[in-house]
């Protein structure tokens, strides 16, 4: 058995219910000095004193125990490749010792290299605009999200155990869902679906109006869409204290923030309705993660099929880890999730070496491919492009195109490596982006980098204009 350290954990504790350490012996029945050697993590805790963390403290003794720093880590990791720290960059020991003995103090760390990206990057966009200083904030809406779904490794065991329960005992076939969608929102929470023309809702695909009790679905949604939005709905009414619960301990200030965390919260509740874990596990694991197959199996999108992937991450039954990246044509990142330690970008679109941007060429085709990280870390990535709904003919081609990306010791487990030699097969070398990428030769540069460490020679012309 793993040894389970709870140091600065029951420190916290100990100090939020205002005791000594001998106070705290008393009450779990140990001697002062065991307590002293736990909260050092000089010594492993064992079940029995978890046991009575739980009796005399209110606590899930398994929340306590949970070892969830594999994504802090990951994180701290990326952060790390930032040019700044070439200096002087902490080996993975040290960065394990960071979080065994102060993770308070690592995650302070990567909340400072957020908020200090997000002020590069919007000064620049500041001196650029001609705009003021007072409109920098320190995240976006979508970075509140991508960190809070990381720091619970993209699940949520509470979330599920809800969707498993979500049709009762009653066996809804896969062909008979909307209409069993429709009849359950209308029996048990008095909400009547309508379907509502375009013209009646222009660039509006769902509204749910509380008042009137009426969930209005336009007409431009097309099947899967309409199921995955009935049981968002669902999820905001039926779900709202579960959802709650979990935003309370979010950390997430800004308004803004907490509205996109919801919305995020009842997708992944839809989506696990929908693609229940362990069918979808199964089916996943028996097609190789063939996502055409399992977005028809389970009467679903190509894109959602990916998404929920992302989130088999149940301890003792996970898949594989993916992170999941989606751009619009310009190559702007509308939306991320990471179960992987590959480090995607929040700002200045992703990196143009990757052959998600090529995608666009080839609509509903998958384009494979190796990369490898200025670290050396090496991942298979397969992109495909997606349609959007079109509300008029004025409106046509809404076209997006999604990536998903695991490390290549995962390769035998995905179909679309079938044909793929690791070995053998070229890797393209890629950055997060250009404004933090190190690769100075790089031909696809579209910025300079923030630190780089010579200046440009002004007698020599390099592949680009950033290098020399």
């Amino acid at each position: 058995m793993l040894k389970t350290f709870i140091g600065p954990r029951l420190r916290r504790l100990r100090l939020e219910n205002g005791q000594t350490q001998t106070q705290m012996a008393k009450v779990l029945g140990i001697s002062t000095s065991y307590v002293n050697l736990l909260e050092k993590n000089e010594r492993s805790v064992s079940v029995a004193v978890l046991m009575k963390l739980f009796e005399n403290y209110d606590v899930d003794w398994r929340e306590i125990a949970d070892d969830d720093t594999s994504a802090v880590l990951a994180d701290l990791r990326g952060a790390l490749q930032d040019p700044i720290f070439d200096s002087g960059r902490p080996d993975l020991p040290q960065l394990r010792a960071a979080l065994t003995h102060s993770p308070d103090l690592a995650g302070s760390f990567l909340k400072l290299h957020r908020a200090y990206l997000a002020a590069t990057d919007q000064l620049m966009s500041v001196t650029g605009a001609g705009e003021t200083a007072q409109s920098i904030q320190a995240a976006s809406p979508e970075a509140s999200v991508h960190n809070f779904f990381r720091q619970h490794q993209n699940y949520f065991e509470d979330l599920e155990k809800a969707a498993e329960a979500f049709w009762g005992r009653r066996r809804v076939a896969a062909d008979d869902t909307y209409s069993a969608l429709k009849s359950r929102l209308l029996d048990e929470l008095g909400l009547r679906v309508t379907l509502v023309p375009v013209s009646e809702m222009p660039n509006t695909l769902r509204e749910y109006d509380e008042e009137r009790r009426e969930v209005r679905l336009s007409e431009a949604l097309d099947h899967p869409n309409r199921v995955f939005q009935l049981v968002h709905v669902s999820a905001l009414v039926e779900q709202r204290e579960v959802i709650d619960g979990l935003l309370s301990k979010a950390g997430v200030d800004d308004a803004h923030g907490r509205t996109r965390c919801r919305v995020e919260l009842a997708n992944y509740y839809a989506a696990a309705v929908l693609m229940p874990y362990k069918p979808f596990m199964a089916e996943a694991l028996d097609s190789k993660y063939d996502f055409d197959h399992l977005a028809t199996r389970f009467g679903v999108s190509f894109e959602q099929a990916c998404h929920r992937a992302t989130t088999l991450q149940r301890r003792g039954a996970r898949g594989v880890p993916f992170f999941f990246l989606r751009i619009d044509k310009a190559g702007n990142v509308t939306k991320r999730f990471n179960a992987t330690d590959f480090h995607l970008a929040e700002y200045g679109g992703a990196c143009p070496r990757l052959d998600v941007h090529t995608s666009f060429r080839t609509p509903g085709r998958i384009v494979s491919q190796l990369v490898e990280m200025p670290d050396s870390s090496q991942y298979f990535v397969f992109a495909r492009t997606v349609d959007r709904p079109s509300f008029t003919r004025q409106h046509q081609d809404v076209r997006l195109a999604v990536a998903m990306g695991c490390g290549v010791e995962h390769v035998d487990a995905i179909c679309y490596a079938d044909a793929v030699s690791v070995s053998a097969a070229t890797t393209t070398k890629i950055g997060i982006n250009c404004r933090v990428c190190p690769r100075i030769d790089c031909d696809q540069r579209a910025h300079h980098a923030f630190v780089l460490p010579d200046p440009v020679d002004e007698r020599r012309r390099g592949a680009t204009r950033y290098s020399s």
